[in-house]
């Protein structure tokens, strides 16, 4: 297992350089460990893999005032742009004089969108949605930060529609084989006890416990979505697959100067108080059709909200509803060298 760093010897050579922003190309040296994300990820029409989706919302019609929203979705994440030798200036201060303590980023943007393929919410409010409705579009930057970072080599911001945006900071890490899906725990923090099916607080995530949503997946044995157990579809997928080589790009808004702002209406009613993701870059033992390996990217994201329910455990504050989304994604062959040819000169 190995932690990325940059080598002194490119942090040199993109000093000298000037900053130019380019479209970004596979296998970039100077990309660090984003240099196989550029390119067009997608959900493959034809391959069973779908993203899943769960969050807990304000219902005024439910009996406790919130119903359960699952969707199954399809996906298309680009990363397109690459911002090279971003100088972030500084001193450190010696006297009588100074020194220069210059920190060097590069940058890859991000567009996220996102449609759903099926829906289903309880209690039934008629609001759940159909195929093809968009559900989410996300810009954003990803940041590999080379020096003058302590432990910290990543940063995301990002922004989405419903008027949140996000700053998060992680780390990098290279190892051979499967990435490590933790296990999440979806149900909502801050109850005495988490016992769906004595508590009938929880009656719409024990409905998915006895009812796992399966969306459009109708393959004998699949085991649906659970919204109180979500990382097993992640697992599921890996079943049979030979991973070689996985990069794990970890962020969390709870790192150093992270955090999540919100307008004033979210703030009030459902706050986005937190955002935690982990993207898995797998290099398959299968080769695609240049002869490189097949690449896949699966990711697991929880962002916190805070709404209206008071805490059960004595604890100050409101009750904590986990928003978790799963997903594995296939690396469209070729995508990367198709936006450069599309490029004006």
């Amino acid at each position: 297992m190995t932690t990325s760093t940059t080598p002194a010897s490119r942090i040199s050579a993109l000093k000298q350089r000037e900053r130019r922003v380019e479209v970004a190309q596979t296998g970039d040296p100077d990309l660090g460990p984003l240099q196989l994300l550029p390119g067009t990820w997608r959900n493959v029409p034809g391959r069973q893999e779908r993203g899943w989706n769960m969050i807990a919302l304000p219902f005024a019609d439910g009996p406790s005032h919130y119903r359960l929203l699952v969707n199954e979705y399809t996906e298309e994440l680009k990363f397109s742009l690459v911002d090279k030798a971003v100088p972030n200036r500084g001193i450190t201060a010696n006297l009588p004089g100074a020194t220069a303590t210059d920190q060097l980023v590069v940058t890859l943007d991000y567009e996220q969108m996102i449609a759903q393929s099926d829906s289903e919410d309880f209690p039934v409010s008629g609001l759940a949605g159909g195929p093809g409705q968009a559900i989410h579009h996300e810009p954003g930057l990803l940041l590999h930060m080379l020096n003058e970072c302590g432990d910290l080599d990543l940063a995301r911001l990002s922004a989405v529609p419903h008027g949140d945006t996000l700053l998060a900071l992680g780390r990098s890490r290279i190892h051979p084989g499967k990435p490590e899906i933790p296990k999440v725990n979806g149900l909502p923090i801050g109850r005495i006890r988490q016992d769906i099916a004595a508590d009938t607080y929880f009656a719409p995530y024990h409905h998915f416990r006895q009812h796992p949503f399966t969306g459009t997946r109708t393959e004998a044995g699949f085991p649906g979505f659970d919204p109180s157990r979500p990382h097993r579809l992640l697992r599921r997928a890996n079943q049979g697959v030979h991973i070689t080589r996985t990069t794990e790009l970890m962020v969390d808004s709870e790192l150093e100067t992270g955090g999540v702002s919100n307008i004033p209406f979210i703030v009030r009613q459902a706050k986005a108080d937190s955002v935690r993701s982990t993207f898995w870059i797998q290099e398959l033992e299968e080769l695609d059709s240049t002869g490189a390996p097949r690449l896949r990217l699966q990711y697991l994201q929880v962002a916190v909200l805070d709404f209206f329910s008071p805490r059960g455990d004595g604890l100050p504050g409101l009750a904590r509803w986990p928003h978790v989304s799963i997903n594995t994604l296939e690396k469209v062959v070729g995508s990367a060298d198709a936006a450069k040819a599309s490029m004006p000169a």
